[in-house]
């Protein structure tokens, strides 16, 4: 298990956040798994959060998790630190699209370099926030959904076979919930020598509500189930995220839980990193 947390930036640069963001982030093992193969982490001052969502035997799952995490984060963070988070929703996914396929490069390197970490692989997904938008990226099945006016919405598209049966009406979004190939992925990080993150930009409003996760709480809960607990928890993103966990682990809690959540706050705020 990993888990990065940090506020306002702190290497010399300038940074511009024209929106205000809460972050919370929280991680849990399950009912039935020993190992957190789940990495989460995210930083309020670049306005960023990264979730992955390991596999692999021999704790490999971990390691893949954490690479993507490790690569893709700092280098984001170090990308702002030269200069503000960019005004073009196109620099921005670049800068997604590029980390993500550096940390597709370092896992897949690490599994052909160590035996132990044959097939290893994560799901990822990334939101940056800049200048009024959201830019996401994700390869897998970890999602990202938005609550806006007590409606809630899938912003990503699962990489799963399970999402190609709906997509083709071979199944309906309840039955692939349940199905045996619900956990079949056809996109991952790690497990080829290349791969391409799906990428979009939204743009935001005050009060959304952004929730990054893995499919630990989406194969426990609906969407219907998630989005009570949201409105019922309001701006109170912290209880919020730790009903989510609670009531998946509830549900069955077959696999590991993993949950990010922002919410968009009244107001504006720029600064200068000391």
């Amino acid at each position: 298990m990993c888990a990065r947390c940090s506020g306002e930036r702190g290497p010399s640069g300038v940074f511009i956040m024209t929106t205000a963001l809460d972050m919370v982030a929280a991680t849990h093992c399950g009912l039935r798994r020993v190992h957190n193969e789940d990495c989460i982490a995210v930083d309020r001052g670049v306005g960023l959060a990264v979730l992955a969502d390991g596999m692999g035997g021999h704790k490999a799952g971990e390691v893949a998790s954490r690479i993507a995490v490790e690569v893709i984060t700092s280098g984001i963070q170090a990308a702002v630190a030269e200069a503000p988070p960019p005004r073009l929703n196109t620099a921005a996914q670049s800068l997604i699209a590029e980390h993500v396929s550096q940390a597709n490069e370092r896992i897949f390197e690490a599994a052909e370099a160590n035996p132990a970490y044959g097939g290893m692989g994560t799901t990822v997904v990334v939101a940056l926030w800049h200048d009024g938008s959201v830019s996401v990226g994700h390869v897998g099945d970890s999602r990202m959904y938005r609550m806006r006016a007590r409606e809630l919405e899938q912003l990503t598209h699962d990489h799963s076979l399970a999402q190609d049966h709906i997509d083709r009406g071979l199944l309906s979004p309840d039955e692939a919930r349940t199905a045996p190939i619900r956990n079949v992925l056809t996109r991952t990080v790690g497990n080829a020598s290349e791969v391409t993150a799906d990428l979009k930009t939204f743009e935001v409003a005050v009060d959304d509500v952004y929730l990054l996760c893995s499919d630990g709480l989406t194969d426990m809960l609906t969407d219907a189930q998630i989005s009570e607990a949201l409105i019922s928890f309001g701006a109170q993103i912290q209880h919020a995220a730790e009903e989510l966990i609670k009531q998946a682990n509830h549900h069955g809690g077959v696999d590991n839980i993993s949950v990010i959540l922002v919410r968009v706050m009244n107001g504006t705020r720029r600064g200068v990193a000391p």
